[in-house]
């Protein structure tokens, strides 16, 4: 086969996982629309349980009742789709890879995918009624805390994002010690710049509280050495003499 042939065929190859990609993600969409509203109370809850008795949300915009809720459908459906439209990545990359590539790689997406997942989870459950509550409970006297349904979804959506990009920390760690990118070494001594470092991301990403920060700061600190200690365990051969410390 000529390099043209192989060229269009990867490309033909590629045309057919982005269309499955994108098949797998309308049906989700088409799936997750009729319970939209549901999904966007789900997802309002933690402000919603602390805000006062008498109070709600509200919308701004004349079309913000029917977009928002379907925005939320569509992000619950890109989130469900995920392992399929991964799965559609790694069939297309994989025969191109040399085993031991797809005996490190293929885990390596699925713990990337799940360490994501669980940012989210973390910032949902864990920091949300915490920084809420706050918010709320500092609301000057005469303030009536109704928020816009439409700032509150750009809102949730940047902090999902930034503790999704957060977790996955040990896998930059791992990915840098695998291919001899950094020594393990390097990444102990580097750990007081990576605290300082982890508050001023905190700083970057979150709200201008303090609690976001923190909850933030202190769990992309405890990945950074739960990364550095996987690392130790597969680093390349003949770096034996940094497993301890």
């Amino acid at each position: 086969m000529s390099m043209t042939e192989t060229f269009i065929s990867h490309l033909l190859e590629l045309r057919n996982r982005l269309l499955k990609i994108v098949l797998g993600l309308v049906v989700c969409v088409i799936a997750f629309l009729p319970f939209s509203n549901l999904l966007y109370t789900w997802l309002a809850q933690p402000l919603l349980s602390h805000m006062p008795v008498g109070t709600h949300m509200i919308a701004t915009a004349v079309t913000t009742p029917f977009l928002v809720p379907m925005k939320v459908a569509t992000l619950v459906a890109i989130v469900v789709s995920l392992p399929y439209t991964l799965y559609q990545a790694w069939a297309f990359v994989a025969p191109g890879l040399y085993a031991h590539e797809r005996r490190f790689i293929g885990p390596l997406i699925v713990v990337s995918t799940l360490l994501f997942l669980a940012g989210m989870a973390f910032a949902y459950f864990a920091v949300f009624p915490v920084l809420f509550g706050f918010i709320t409970a500092s609301a000057p006297k005469g303030v009536a805390v109704m928020t816009d349904i439409g700032n509150y979804l750009d809102f949730v959506t940047t902090m999902f994002v930034s503790f999704g990009l957060a977790f996955e920390v040990p896998i930059a760690v791992v990915v840098l010690v695998k291919f001899n990118l950094v020594k393990i070494e390097m990444l102990k001594e580097a750990r007081s710049y990576v605290i300082v470092g982890a508050f001023i991301v905190g700083a970057i990403l979150t709200p201008p509280d303090v609690i976001s920060q923190i909850m933030l700061a202190i769990p992309l600190w405890l990945l950074y050495e739960a990364g550095v200690f996987v690392a130790k365990f597969i680093q390349p051969r003949g770096d034996g003499n940094q497993l301890d410390g």
